[in-house]
């Protein structure tokens, strides 16, 4: 297998060629490139060849994801970054993980063997992964999603597991949680970013400012214009509605059949 490596940090350069080494002696680093010049310049190049990309996010020159835009780039990525802001945006284009620095073994390894499960699972007989293969590939790999969110409580940290929070809600431009012990928390997360990281089979985004957990719904009431309005085991001083434009896909999710 051939890498490319994008990283403009040479100690982390060192570590990831060591544990690559580690995982597979045979592994051959194709080249290393610091900036997203050097990268798009390389990847250009037809005669530049590899098989896998572990690419920071952050470069000399800009963020890595600006890489996508100036050139094709046809290969599986893992990302590897000291920032995990940036998970949903890294998922967007055709990567196999997102890693947090200092990377360690254990986490190559259950990346590398994502990578190798995803080829042995793919229909085509070439080694090289296609595009179109590794992005439906990793569709039906993807189906884990964030079952505990941190809150802070003055100077501790608390985790709450997504099954006890009865919704997401917006508040100017912060977003909290309710849970079913009636606490709330504020939460590091946009709603936007909560719909691709929570399980579509039981929350869903009922408007601009709610995200509903279906498990802590008691009722449903039909409301004003045809919309609806949605009652929890957990008393809200908030009206929670379902906006019209969404009523139609919110019954087909409550009743399951959108699942």
């Amino acid at each position: 297998m051939r890498v490319l490596i994008i990283e403009d940090e040479k100690p982390a350069v060192k570590n990831l060629i060591h544990l690559l080494q580690r995982y597979d002696s045979s592994i051959e680093v194709a080249e290393v490139l610091d900036s997203v010049a050097a990268s798009v310049e390389w990847l250009s190049n037809p005669l530049n060849t590899a098989d896998l990309v572990f690419m920071d996010i952050h470069l000399s020159d800009g963020l890595s994801f600006e890489i996508f835009n100036k050139t094709q780039l046809n290969l599986p990525v893992i990302f590897t970054t000291a920032y995990n802001e940036y998970a949903i945006q890294a998922f967007k284009v055709n990567s196999i993980d997102y890693l947090l620095k200092p990377l360690d073994y254990d986490d190559l390894f259950r990346s590398m063997e994502k990578l190798e499960s995803l080829r042995e699972n793919l229909s085509s007989a070439s080694q090289r992964i296609k595009l179109e293969e590794l992005n439906e590939a990793l569709l039906h790999y993807r189906k884990t999603y964030k079952e505990r969110f941190l809150v802070k409580l003055g100077e501790r940290i608390k985790s709450v597991t997504s099954d006890k929070i009865v919704l997401f809600y917006a508040e100017g431009r912060n977003a909290f949680i309710l849970t079913s012990k009636g606490n709330r928390y504020i939460i590091d997360y946009k709603l936007e970013e909560l719909e691709e990281l929570l399980n579509p089979a039981t929350f869903y985004r009922i408007s601009r400012s709610f995200i509903v957990n279906i498990n802590h719904i008691t009722d449903v009431l039909v409301h004003s214009n045809s919309r609806l309005k949605i009652q929890f085991e957990q008393p809200f001083d908030r009206e929670v509605v379902v906006s019209r434009e969404k009523v139609p896909h919110f019954k087909s999710w409550f009743s399951g059949a959108g699942i």
